[in-house]
């Protein structure tokens, strides 16, 4: 299976919820963001995410594979009815741009980096329409 399909496949399970899976895709020693956070407290992350937006879908728009590193552009979208990174449940119905790169070794990811958290807690502490929009 080629990193593509690797990745679509990854996707897939977490918009299934199918975090018992994760292992075949996330390395036990997986770093996020520069940290070491290992593969339960990344689980935990995703799962935090589904907490507080149970119908929450990750969407592939474009994916890049350059070698063993992956860069995606992702939509994300869901309802907020939990507390999400301090920001009480809202109701409202968000969609906002994730930018994620991966470095996989030995067929797993080893490395992310992503903007998911700070994306979807601006899209929430931001009045519907009045998010920065570039020209």
């Amino acid at each position: 299976m080629g990193h593509a399909e690797f990745y679509r496949r990854y996707i897939e399970r977490c918009n299934e919820r199918r975090w018992a899976e994760l292992g075949a895709f996330v390395a036990e020693n997986v770093q996020v963001n520069g940290a070491v956070e290992g593969l339960e407290s990344y689980v935990a992350g995703l799962r935090a995410v589904i907490q507080a937006f149970p119908d929450f879908r990750w969407e592939v728009q474009e994916l890049v594979v350059d070698g063993d590193v992956l860069a995606a552009r992702l939509t994300n979208v869901g309802t907020h009815h939990g507390t999400f990174l301090g920001v009480p449940a809202t109701g409202r119905r968000i969609s906002t741009t994730e930018l994620a790169m991966y470095h996989l070794d030995n067929g797993k990811i080893r490395a992310c980096w992503g903007d998911l958290g700070s994306t979807v807690r601006n899209e929430l502490l931001t009045e519907p329409g009045e998010g920065f929009r570039a020209e």
